[in-house]
């Protein structure tokens, strides 16, 4: 085969995991293609917030992660040559009903417990820090770590700086087959072409069930719907970016999720963040709706009257635009990064529901590490895909 067809790496999934994976790659001297159906970040990563929050972490490998993905954040600017928006705003959670605070009291004792500056604010002073919140607030969190970054900054970045080191980038090639080769590597064919390559990253989001298929494995990702909100840039007080309580606790308390049956169909929780620019992300839902990306006027209606409900000052902003994602979610509330056990050369990169931003450069890093055969900075058991056991042989 020639050399346009050869890789050393074949990384399927041109969002931000993907690319973050095939720059990593690259950086270690791999000769990388990605293949993306669509156009680059046309997934998740083009449908999403800003966010690398750290107070959505139960203690465990994720919030370590996260971690160093943050300080990897901070010299990305430097490493990559191009602006990415970082910025570090801190986060509010907002605490709506005494249900609540308890739990919120423990989640940030065991937070603290792993390192994480974050605590308990009163009323009084959550007020202070966002004086245009409303009056149903009990009382707050702060975390002053949690950060932001632009996704589509992020995504050129790393396909800038990987094709400055070789890196590949094929533009809708949907990927029809992948196939092991008798003497070892894969064989992967898209409609037009097939490649070959010593080692395959499946990075495909929401999609990476539909390709893992492809050789037998049974992966238990699924896509879930997120719709958000764009405001007009506002010069609107406040300290930090801010969430609702509904959010954590509908994680850690699966009971309590939802006020009532439409918030629980919809997944509705509240998200507010200031964009580089001015303008506020307003979000958002977490649907089962299957791979349908439309918005829905009742999702958005309810998004905004839940941010007019806590930040009544938004009913005179306007909404500039609306946008829906669809979010690769794993059974188990953990991306999935490693090798397949049962298939050599066989990598995969997915699973990262709404911490792909958060998580790309350090899963990218970590992914190169495991590639090359290094032990990663954290243990990554928990993350394994060998930790599903209906994994099928092909």
């Amino acid at each position: 085969m020639d050399g346009d067809k050869a890789f050393d790496a074949i990384v399927i999934g041109g969002g931000i995991i993907g690319l973050s994976c095939g720059y990593y790659l690259s950086r270690e001297g791999k000769r990388v293609l990605v293949l993306e159906k669509g156009e680059p970040g046309c997934g998740a990563s083009g449908s999403c917030d800003d966010m690398i929050l750290f107070q959505s972490k139960k203690p465990g490998v994720l919030l370590e992660m996260t971690f160093l993905s943050r300080d990897l954040y901070r010299t990305l600017e430097a490493e990559l040559d191009m602006k990415v928006e970082f910025q570090n705003l801190g986060g509010m959670i907002l605490i709506e009903n005494e249900a609540h605070l308890a739990i919120m009291e423990d989640f940030v004792t065991r937070q603290r417990a792993c390192g994480l500056s974050v605590e308990m604010l009163d009323r009084r002073e959550a007020l202070r820090r966002q004086p245009c919140a409303g009056p149903s607030i009990v009382a707050s969190t702060y975390c002053p770590d949690d950060s932001q970054a632009n996704p589509f900054k992020v995504m050129a970045a790393f396909r800038a700086a990987g094709e400055r080191k070789g890196m590949r980038l094929r533009k809708r090639a949907a990927v029809t087959a992948t196939c092991p080769l008798p003497g070892g590597g894969w064989e992967v064919a898209t409609e037009t072409e097939r490649y070959r390559a010593d080692l395959v990253v499946n990075a495909a989001g929401a999609w990476a069930a539909q390709l893992a298929a492809q050789i037998g494995l049974d992966l238990p990702i699924v896509p879930r719907r997120g719709q958000i909100l764009v405001t007009e840039a506002v010069g609107l007080p406040g300290e930090t970016n801010v969430w609702s309580s509904e959010y954590i606790v509908s994680k850690l308390r699966p009971d309590m999720a939802g006020r009532d049956e439409r918030s629980r169909r919809l997944g509705l929780g509240f998200a507010f963040s200031r964009t580089w620019h001015g303008n506020y992300l307003i979000g958002s839902t977490r649907e089962n709706v299957g791979f349908d990306k439309r918005t829905t006027g009742e999702a958005l209606d309810a998004v905004a009257a839940k941010a007019v409900e806590l930040f009544p000052v938004l009913g005179q902003v306007h909404v500039v635009r609306s946008f829906s994602g669809l979010r690769p979610a794993c059974v188990d509330g953990k991306c999935i990064l490693g090798e397949s056990p049962r298939h050599p050369g066989y990598f995969i990169a997915a699973g990262h529901e709404g911490d792909g931003i958060a998580l790309a450069p350090v899963t990218g890093k970590f992914l190169a590490d495991l590639v090359c055969g290094r032990k990663t900075e954290l243990d990554l058991t928990e993350l394994h895909p060998g930790r599903f056991c209906d994994a099928k042989v092909a």
